[in-house]
């Protein structure tokens, strides 16, 4: 992995930031207190279900503590996450179990 300058990283992540408040500012600005229609509802509802999932599947395919190289640790204790989410329909329970299905391989390895 190449090295990024500090300040360029700050800099994007500042960036970043300021763009999704901005993004999300002006939706709920021009809706106000306007009724949002069901069906955009419906697909609002599950934003924040794919944000988790998109910032864990670089760092299960990639993990750091490997070099970047999949790691059949990691890929177990995200099969035990999704499963124990997916039954429980509990995002903090998967949360939970991935966790600990990760630290238990760690450390029986």
């Amino acid at each position: 992995m190449s090295h990024i300058p500090a300040p360029i990283l700050w800099t994007v992540i500042i960036g970043l930031a300021l763009g999704s408040y901005g993004l999300r500012f002006a939706f709920i600005g021009f809706m106000g207190g306007k009724p949002i229609a069901p069906w955009l509802m419906r697909h609002l509802r599950y934003t924040a279900v794919a944000i988790i999932p998109a910032l864990v599947a670089p760092l299960v395919v990639w993990p750091a503590p490997t070099g970047g190289d999949p790691s059949l640790m990691h890929f177990a204790a995200a099969a035990a996450t999704f499963a124990a989410g997916y039954l429980t329909r509990n995002v903090l329970f998967g949360l939970g179990t991935g966790g600990l299905a990760l630290l238990l391989l760690y450390l029986a390895a």
